[in-house]
Parts: C-alpha cells; structure tokens; sequence
C-alpha cells in the first residue's frame, strides 16, 4: 500500500508545487524552520547532514514559519536570501506554512497525526523535525532543541536500511 505521505504535495519557495511523491525511496527529514529564532544555527548542521548523506538517498525539506514568535516574518526574497547567504542551505525550501490551527499544512497535520509529540499533536516551536522512512512511513519526531548532528545516527540506520 502506498504510504499517505505520498499523496501529499507542497509549494516550493519557487512557487513549483511538489508531490512528496518525488521523494520515494529517499529518507526524509521535515523541518519547520525560521530565519530569526534562537534555533536558526541548526540551519549550518541541517545543512551539515543534508551534504554528507545526499549522495545515499537523504533528502531534508525545510519548511519556514511565522507561528511562533513573529520570527519568520519576510517573504520568499527575503527567506531564500537569509538560508542562502547566511547557512549555504542547498536542500529543498518550501512556501511559508501554518503547522498548528486551523490553516495547518496537510503534510503537518498528517506528520502530527502519524507522530504525536509531547504536548499531544501540537508542534511547540521552529525546528521540530520529523524523519520518515524511505517507504514514507513517518518513525520518529525531534524536538526543536536536538541538533542535527544528534539526528544523524538515526538518519544513517534508516539509509542502511534502504534498498539501493
């Protein structure tokens, strides 16, 4: 059966909608970001991991967010110039989303529904990160304070495990 992740698209900050579809039989690791929170360093180590294991099927789509604490207040420009310049982010960026209330993301609301967190389905802050599995099975969520590189090993048994 294919996986509901899937039947999931998105809008690319380049305003290209992309069926998550594109990314079967890769790893995926989902982040809602932001350019202006404490945690934006993590922008380097995300960066970091996508570099080191993109040749080996890891894909990282980072989606930015203005819910929490107005800290992703710009527009695309602004969003693409401000992981460019500032991080080098080379992986995939996605049109700003809501990932709580009412206009919350499709892609997040699945992500929550499949991965409950601590506080139920609510994602608390920037830099929440979902992986899911090279069958689009979501199998763990990381709280905005784990950095990249404590994601890692878990990224590289799930490559391991992927049929090339």
């Amino acid at each position: 059966m294919a996986s509901a992740f899937y039947q999931l698209s998105a809008t690319s900050l380049q305003g290209k909608e992309i069926p998550m579809e594109e990314y079967k039989g890769k790893v995926v690791l989902v982040v809602n970001t932001a350019s202006k929170c404490g945690f934006t360093p993590q922008y380097e180590g995300l960066e970091e991991l996508y570099r080191k294991h993109k040749e080996d099927g890891l894909v990282i789509l980072g989606f930015p967010c203005n819910q929490f604490g107005n800290q992703e207040p710009g527009g695309k420009k602004e969003i693409e110039e401000g992981c460019l310049i500032n991080y080098g982010v080379s992986f995939p960026m996605f049109d700003k989303v809501d990932v709580n209330g009412d206009n919350t993301h499709p892609l997040f609301r699945y992500l929550k529904a499949e991965l409950g967190g601590i506080l139920g389905n609510r994602i608390k802050w920037n830099f929440t990160k979902f992986l899911i599995d090279a069958n689009g099975k979501p199998v763990k969520r990381f709280a905005p304070i784990t950095k990249p590189e404590k994601i890692a090993p878990y990224v590289e048994d799930l490559l391991a495990a992927t049929p090339k």
